[in-house]
């Protein structure tokens, strides 16, 4: 039965009445500690002797679950305390996750509802998926059925020494649950209190075991369907800021500046006649008459286009896993595990657009084009939104498989007890790709061709073609036109392969016994192969010298290719002291990895690790790794595609010099201004693998360091606490270069990014203004983070009124610089640590991902606070995001908030406080648990960010709440 926002907020104040809940309670990451199985497949468990475990991070087997790796734990009773029904939803509250991730908020640059991680700022490129310990080919952690995990463990440390590249800001470990046995169905159900945003899930799951092995596994089903932007007051209209030294800032519903009503670039001659050099359609005129039928374009003629684009795309997902594994002696196990999820989803962004820009072409010799000059890329200027085609849209279908299979066992070498693993890991993608909306431009063109009323007093094309059907693109609600354009609209459909597999062998056990413990060793060697193939619809093939398309925009090309790596690691531990005045123990850890990559050559990347307690509750832990990252696939072959990219300055504004090659066709007496710039507007990119832009591009490198301790007083039972300080840089980095840093390297002197800028030349219609930026893949300049993270546990002593248990989670981002060159005069630096990077600043280009802008504030946090008394459990979890800044008084930092016109405005805003609160009651004669919660529980609304400085939701829709207080029941029955 479908709740209505009502009775189903009413149930759960009911139950939160019932249940005496004094508050509180959500679940928050507990240490590694906390966990006391394997995180890795090659662990053994061995009866005579004390069971020991692979901790995240390394793959040396320890009792001693503090080490040397900082890690924080989501246990399954934590993810079942949120109501989430996607592992991504769940992990991305994680303080350490920070500066651009995606997620079905993410609609405009998103939609296919994927859920990203990235540790540290550096984006879900460096951070790495594993399940069981083993690399997945799928950066997305939805597609990971939740009912398959047990826990979640999060290293945030650098850890290319131990996994290999792509580790670099850390790690995310998803756990398999093990010797289940049973069977349970939940169902759970969620809504807004606006009554949309409704999710449902479904999950089945049943599992055996016995002395020959188990067997585990299950199914599950969840939908979350499509929010308009419409539907919420900060969202439902793009409002922009704008400035300058002779108008006072305001703010005013605009957006883009291709409207239904035109935006067309005048003659010389009726630009004199209107005061103005681009004007508007009259509201029901033919725009045949050109003396009456405009006006001069405002910021009221610009299109609101908010209103129809997604706060929450549709996503529909359905998964089905196993996990098993068979002894067969006593000593060797088989095993496997694997996962299957389908998910459908979309995003939905304005109708199209049909632009000189995007190839349209408007002859002279048109019927219907009073004006007796072209509009084309080398014409006059052109600008219309084709409501009448529908909403641009794109249906995603998305496939991934993944397993891992092998044999793993143990034996005794030198009386030492060692564990081994050998065994294979498959992954596989496929997407298909139907895009919706877009009109076909060669049969506009054809239609917008010469023409001539015929004597019988019909339009013709002059050409005879068949099919050509002459329309009026000066009114564009004329029926012909309409139907001219929507016969023109057709779907086009793409469809993307990857494959990764992967052969190893492991082995890890005791080496020699020292008078402080036994020293251990673990080694490995695998081969990796990955490959991708991507197709593309002929009617979306883009053309490399214009940029375009048949269908206009979002045009790509074809790609395929692979690699291989060949890979050998070792690690040393070595416990040095123990027992003695001073030193409870002294452990040192050592590790080092070699890689051999088909494409980039080799690399060879260490660690050295120690942990020190000089008494039994106190451990001071220290690592030092290299870490790296190969360029993928993507990132050297990576087709071109197309990209709506917006600048917020141009330097060649007010030109007077000459010879920057970075203004080539710009008028040299100081006239010039860039019209999309003044505007706020998007101009034309090419996105692309650096092979296509002719880019150097190589692999980065750089350190991690991290300091910390953890305390756990035995005076104390029960408390924990842990402080961490970390620092990592790289060089080289490997990112997508945004437009606006493409035009500022060209003309601070770095050449090799001026091919990639073109403008219309001198003695054209518009000279010097912008036609199109290639934003390649290469390495710009070196990322330098460092912040600390802590984190607080306490379980109450029991007493009368049950069991409560405390805790804290923090981090606090010290440093977040970006250098463009280091070491040369064209460098900048940009110091990102406290701030919100604006869509189109130089800034947010070199973000390393999410939609458009990047959010770097000084602090994050999760606190909660947890009970249990009998067969009540409450919880009340709050989520913090720390104040920041958008804009700067320093000229190297401005991101001009309020236009390009004002130089050093900047806007303050407030830390953002999310609270959640959940309460349960297991019935147990009947086996059934009931859940309730309320996520958000004030309505807290997003901060307004404004349509020219964000992309999606005038905000951020990476680290903010976009629905708001937002009602969930579960029901979980066991048999």
């Amino acid at each position: 039965m479908k709740f209505g926002a009502n009775k189903l907020s009413s149930s759960v104040r009911l139950a939160l009445s019932l249940g005496a809940v004094i508050a509180v309670g959500a679940s928050m990451p507990a240490f590694a500690q906390d966990s006391g199985t394997s995180s890795d497949s090659s662990s053994q468990k061995n009866p005579q002797n004390i069971q020991t475990v692979v901790v995240t991070g390394s793959h040396i087997r320890r009792v001693d679950m503090e080490t040397s790796n900082p890690v924080v734990t989501l246990d399954r009773a934590q993810i079942q305390a949120t109501g989430k029904t996607t592992l991504g939803d769940l992990v991305q509250d994680l303080p350490a996750v920070t500066g651009g991730v995606t997620n079905p908020q993410v609609n405009n640059g998103g939609g296919d509802g994927s859920s990203t991680i990235g540790l540290r700022g550096l984006g879900s490129q460096r951070t790495l998926i594993l399940v069981n310990g083993h690399r997945v080919i799928s950066s997305d952690v939805n597609s990971i059925p939740t009912n398959m995990i047990e826990r979640v463990e999060v290293l945030t440390d650098g850890a290319s020494s131990t996994y290999g590249s792509d580790a670099i800001g850390g790690v995310v470990n998803f756990i398999l649950r093990k010797d289940y046995k049973g069977a349970e169905i939940t169902t759970t159900f969620g809504q807004s209190q606006r009554g949309d945003g409704t999710q449902k899930g479904y999950t089945f799951t049943f599992g055996q075991t016995g002395d020959k092995g188990s067997i585990f596994g299950g199914l599950s089903y969840n939908k979350t369907d499509a929010v308009e932007q419409s539907q919420r007051d900060f969202s439902k209209n793009a409002i922009s800021l704008f400035g300058s030294s002779q108008t006072p800032i305001y703010s005013y519903i605009g957006g883009s500046s291709f409207p239904p009503n035109l935006n067309i670039q005048l003659p010389d001659s009726l630009a004199a006649q209107y005061g103005c050099s681009r004007v508007a359609a009259n509201a029901g005129a033919s725009g045949q008459n050109v003396n009456t039928d405009y006006h001069c374009f405002g910021n009221s003629d610009k299109y609101n286009y908010a209103s129809v684009n997604l706060l929450m795309t549709p996503q529909e997902r359905t998964s089905f896993f196993v996990d098993a594994d068979y002894n067969i002696g006593d000593n060797v196990t088989a095993y496997m595990n694997l996962y299957h999820t389908k998910t459908t989803s979309s995003f939905q962004i304005a109708p199209a657009l049909l632009g000189s820009l995007y190839g349209a072409v408007i002859s002279a010799d048109s019927y219907y084009n009073p004006f007796g000059q072209e509009f084309s890329s080398s014409g006059l200027d052109y600008r219309a939104r084709l409501e009448s085609v529908g909403d641009r849209a794109a249906n995603y279908g998305t496939t991934v498989d993944q397993g891992s299979a092998g044999f793993k066992g143990n034996f005794s070498l030198l009386d030492q007890d060692w564990a081994w693993d050998v065994g294979m890991d498959y992954g596989h993608i496929s997407q298909n790709l139907v895009t919706l909306g877009l009109p076909n431009q060669t049969m506009i063109n054809a239609d917008l061709g010469p023409s001539h009323m015929d004597a019988s007093g019909k339009v013709v094309c002059d050409s005879g073609a068949s099919g050509c059907t002459p329309f009026n693109p000066f009114d564009l609600s004329d029926p012909n036109s309409v139907a001219a354009l929507q016969a023109a609209a057709v779907p086009a459909i793409s469809n993307q392969l990857a494959i990764e597999r992967i052969y190893r062998a492991e082995a890890n056990g005791g080496l020699i016994n020292l008078p402080a413990g036994t020293a251990q060793l673990a080694l490995g060697v695998s081969y990796r192969k990955e490959y991708t193939n991507a197709m593309v619809d002929p009617l979306l093939k883009i053309d490399p010298t214009t940029g375009n398309c048949t269908l206009g925009s979002q045009c790509s090309s074809p790609l395929s290719g692979g690699y291989n790596v060949k890979e050998a690691y070792g690690e040393l531990f070595v416990p040095v002291l123990a027992d003695m005045p001073g030193v409870y123990s002294l452990n040192v850890d050592i590790g080092d990895r070699y890689s051999k990559f088909s494409t980039f050559g080799s690399t060879n990347n260490t660690k050295f690790a120690v942990e020190y307690r000089p008494i039994q509750s106190l451990l001071l832990r220290g690592t030092v790794a290299e870490v790296f990252r190969a360029p993928t696939i993507s990132d050297v072959y990576g087709a071109p595609i197309s990209d709506a990219p917006k600048l917020s300055s141009d330097p060649c504004d007010g030109y007077t010099g000459g010879g920057n090659p970075a203004c080539v066709g710009v008028p040299t007496d100081g006239s010039f201004t860039n019209t999309d710039v003044a505007l706020g507007q998007q101009i034309k990119g090419i996105q692309s693998g650096s092979q296509y832009a002719n880019f150097n591009l190589g692999p980065e490198s750089g350190k991690s360091f991290d300091w910390g301790l953890v305390y756990s007083p035995s005076w104390a039972p029960g408390l924990s606490a842990t402080v961490d300080f970390w620092k990592i840089y790289l060089n080289n980095t490997v990112t997508t270069i945004g437009a606006q840093t493409v035009l500022n390297q060209c003309y601070a002197g770095q050449t090799a990014f001026c091919g990639l800028i073109t403008r219309n030349p001198a003695g054209s219609n518009d000279p010097g203004q912008i036609t199109q930026i290639v934003e390649p893949t290469g390495n710009l300049g070196r990322t330098d983070a460092q912040g600390i993270d802590s984190s607080f546990r306490y379980r109450v002593p029991e007493f009368g009124y049950g069991h409560f248990t405390l805790g804290l989670d923090a981090t606090y981002l010290q440093r977040y610089d970006q250098q463009t060159a280091p070491g040369q005069d064209s460098n900048v630096v940009y110091h990102d640590a406290g701030h919100f990077e604006t869509y189109g600043s130089a800034q947010a280009s070199t973000c390393p991902s999410g939609g458009g802008v990047c959010l770097f504030p000084r602090w994050r946090g999760k606190g909660f606070v947890d009970w249990q008394m009998g067969n009540w459990v409450a919880s009340w979890r709050m989520r913090y995001i720390g104040g920041f800044r958008m804009g700067s008084k320093s000229p190297t930092q401005d991101v001009h908030p309020a236009g390009p016109y004002l130089d050093g405005i900047y806007y303050d805003y407030g830390a953002t406080v999310y609270n959640d609160v959940q309460v349960g009651y297991e019935i147990k004669p009947i086996h059934t648990r009931i859940d309730l919660g309320v996520n958000n529980v004030f309505d807290k609304q997003p901060p307004m960010l404004y349509a020219n400085n964000s992309l999606n939701a005038n905000t951020d829709p990476s680290d903010f709440d976009m629905l708001g207080r937002y009602y969930w029941a579960r029901l979980t029955f066991k048999f």
